[in-house]
């Protein structure tokens, strides 16, 4: 334990000088300590948490922001839980998860979200991919149905928002709701869901994304004629910059996309995503990304640790797909990353940080919500990232 606590000291002393390497069996040895830290954490997130509720973030004075079960990122906590159970095989884990997804049970007929995927699949989907839960499954097949009645095939995608202001709006964090869509057609055999959800991924494909593999955040169609009416940002610094979240995404859910179909024209979207994001002059040596590729206050911008995270899951499964060079290049981005995000600079120390694992995410900059302060997606993330690496290293 004592070396594994000096190993974190001394990344968290020279990580924004040097790219830190860690060897397989340091890395390993840093998940597992990453691992049952996050356990003693999310213990005390589970005496604190108000019941019906989920952790969202931290509000302004320094309190716990909830969440009810209709807020987008509800599913995380219990996600987190279930990778907590995996890692640990404590029941009281397990317990929790199931407690808080009752409060998600209503979730599974709405009609007015695009992220079913978010809330559904990461809780109840570790349900059913760890315990094989056959009300589990119901639900998730609900969830699905509910989902494409969203698309719309004059787009050929499915409806992310539906504010005022806009025609019919597609973000690019939709793609990570489309594996719900593909597990739903091999658990059924309705070919429906993974239709919907090719043309969705292919639909994004054509109109997210810029020259050069950065994407839009948002893009506006017209819902009679299917064309393009505007490209948006929501959340990132304009609608010319790359939003570091938009960007990791778009990563994993082409990653994704190629998993579940294997078509080649997925994984060469998310080598060229990836290719973007280490490329990047702006992408701190860290690898923990500033809010937006683009920000004018770079090197001062503030961080965005939930882009880190989803960008380390997504580049681990990645190299798993690639040539050698290329596997080797993925792999280590990805484990150097989650060990950024493992030391005292964003990590956060027992009791603290509202018991959240992961300190230093951003929100929505431009709409001036969740700056720099914690975000459950960003903890889920860091601990898919763990447990991945645990599960592949030297395979």
């Amino acid at each position: 334990m004592k070396k594994i606590v000096f190993l974190l000291l001394a990344f968290g002393a020279f990580h924004a000088q040097a790219q830190t390497k860690l060897s397989v069996k340091k890395m390993k040895a840093l998940a597992d300590e990453s691992l049952q830290f996050s356990a003693k954490q999310y213990k005390h997130m589970m005496q604190n948490l108000p019941d019906s509720l989920f952790p969202r973030s931290t509000n302004k004075d320094g309190s716990l922001m909830t969440a009810k079960f209709n807020w987008w990122t509800a599913g995380f906590y219990p996600g987190s839980c279930w990778y907590l159970y995996e890692a640990t095989k404590d029941p009281a884990f397990k317990q929790e998860a199931l407690k808080r997804q009752q409060y998600l049970l209503p979730d599974q007929y709405r009609t007015n979200t695009h992220d079913l995927g978010f809330l559904m699949y990461c809780s109840f989907g570790n349900e059913l991919r760890l315990e094989g839960t056959p009300a589990a499954k119901d639900i998730l097949m609900t969830s699905s149905r509910s989902l494409i009645k969203r698309y719309k095939p004059t787009i050929g995608a499915i409806r992310s928002w539906d504010h005022s202001g806009w025609k019919c709006p597609v973000i690019i964090d939709n793609m990570m709701n489309l594996e719900m869509l593909c597990w739903a057609t091999k658990n059924s055999g309705d070919s429906t869901f993974w239709n919907i959800a090719v043309n969705h991924a292919n639909t994004t494909m054509k109109n997210h994304f810029r020259d050069d593999y950065s994407s839009y955040h948002v893009i506006d169609y017209d819902t009679i004629t299917g064309q393009v009416i505007a490209k948006k940002t929501h959340q990132g610094h304009s609608d010319a910059s790359a939003w570091s979240r938009g960007q990791a995404w778009g990563l994993y859910g082409y990653t994704m996309m190629y998993r579940e179909t294997k078509d080649k024209k997925y994984l060469d979207q998310a080598r060229h995503i990836a290719d973007y994001m280490l490329n990047h002059p702006h992408m701190p040596k860290d690898l923990v990304p500033y809010y937006d590729y683009d920000a004018p206050e770079i090197p001062n911008a503030i961080r965005d640790a939930s882009a880190a995270a989803v960008m380390a899951s997504a580049l681990l499964e990645l190299s798993r797909y690639t040539n050698k060079t290329e596997s080797k290049r993925y792999w280590n981005a990805g484990a150097d990353a989650l060990a950024s995000l493992a030391s005292p600079a964003y990590r956060a120390k027992e009791g603290e940080n509202n018991n959240f694992i992961l300190m230093h995410s951003t929100g929505s900059m431009p709409g001036n919500s969740e700056i720099d302060v914690p975000l459950s997606y960003a903890d889920y993330y860091f601990l898919e990232g763990m447990l991945r690496y645990k599960q592949w290293a030297g395979k």
